[in-house]
């Protein structure tokens, strides 16, 4: 099972979300573990890409305008990735991914 964190920024950004916008990121983060539980690549509704510019640095979209960046931190457990959040919101997160 992957393990993940998250950066100060990005706790501050999800509290800032609407219940509706925590609601759809919490349901695509579900289909985003479960694609790395399961070891599969993953689903093209996720269009989970690299930040242009930003090498290391992962965006996943979790709705229309819905946007989180991470990146892969170092395994907490054998064999498990390890998922470090770092922003949430639209796209105006990508001025500081």
């Amino acid at each position: 099972m992957p393990t993940y964190a998250w950066l100060a920024r990005f706790w501050l950004d999800y509290k800032h979300l609407s219940p509706v916008e925590q609601t759809e990121f919490l349901a695509a983060v579900n289909e985003f573990v479960t694609d790395l539980s399961q070891k599969n690549p993953f689903r093209k509704s996720l269009r989970v890409k690299g930040v242009q510019d930003k090498p290391g640095i992962f965006e996943m979209t979790w709705s229309g305008d819905g946007r989180a960046t991470f990146e892969y931190g170092e395994p907490l457990r054998d064999n498990d990735v390890h998922i470090i959040w770092r922003r949430v919101g639209t796209h105006n997160i990508f001025n500081q991914p």
